[in-house]
């Protein structure tokens, strides 16, 4: 099995698909949720939390951690016109002994994106911004708003020094626990060669109620909700 990266679990969805994007949509609200996250076969912990940051900005983060992985990932936006839009983000990982840091800047006001720290030189960007353009981090928001909506799932990702369009589809519903309670999912796919990414939805939750990345048809990383707030 592959080893996974904190990319697996932000890969959910990413930006517009020939340059549609999300309509605008509920605001944005503070929560905090714990996850049981399953990675290299260890279990360990997940959490992912939005707090309020000053001048209408907002704080997304995300962890996974267990005895050989140590996954963070920081991402800074606000909200123009109900899209979630990324303004800088940090992004660590170790696994086992291999220690990575990348961190970007999207820059609206020159409509580029950059990045620095643990990157190849012809990943550094700069890559042109569009509307609607978001890190897969703001896609795990996103992508719950959408399905609520019953609008398309099509995102386009800037990340990693490239532009990625890419699309989920809804494969049913699906009955999964949370917490201990049976509860009615919307299961959605989206498969990229060798990889593949589902999520399940859970009405009234403001996060993915679990997130399996799967790699050559092994799982790589599961997270599955515990408890919110």
């Amino acid at each position: 099995m592959n080893i996974p990266t904190l990319r697996s679990v932000r890969l959910l969805g990413v930006a517009a698909l020939l340059g549609a994007t999300s309509a605008p949509a509920l605001a944005v609200e503070a929560f905090t949720a714990q996850y049981q996250a399953s990675a290299l076969g260890m279990v360990g912990e997940g959490q992912m939390v939005v707090a309020p940051q000053a001048n209408n900005r907002w704080l997304y983060t995300l962890t996974v951690r267990n005895q050989a992985v140590d996954l963070s990932q920081r991402t800074v936006f606000d909200e123009q016109d109900g899209r979630l839009r990324p303004l800088s983000s940090t992004d660590a990982s170790r696994l086992l002994i291999k220690k990575k840091n990348v961190n970007t800047v999207y820059d609206w006001s020159k409509a580029q994106a950059t990045w620095s720290g643990d990157v190849k030189p012809d990943r550094a960007g700069p890559v042109k911004l569009q509307a609607g353009d978001m890190d897969a981090l703001l896609v795990n928001l996103a992508i719950v708003r959408d399905v609520a909506a019953g609008k398309p799932l099509n995102y386009r990702m800037v990340e990693n020094g490239r532009a990625k369009p890419m699309t989920y589809q809804v494969a049913g519903k699906e009955n999964i626990t949370v917490g201990g309670k049976p509860q009615s999912a919307t299961k959605v796919i989206r498969t990229d060669g060798d990889k593949q990414t589902i999520v399940w939805i859970v009405p009234d939750m403001p996060v993915p109620a679990r997130i399996l990345q799967r790699e050559n048809g092994q799982d790589a990383i599961d997270l599955q909700l515990k408890s919110w707030r």
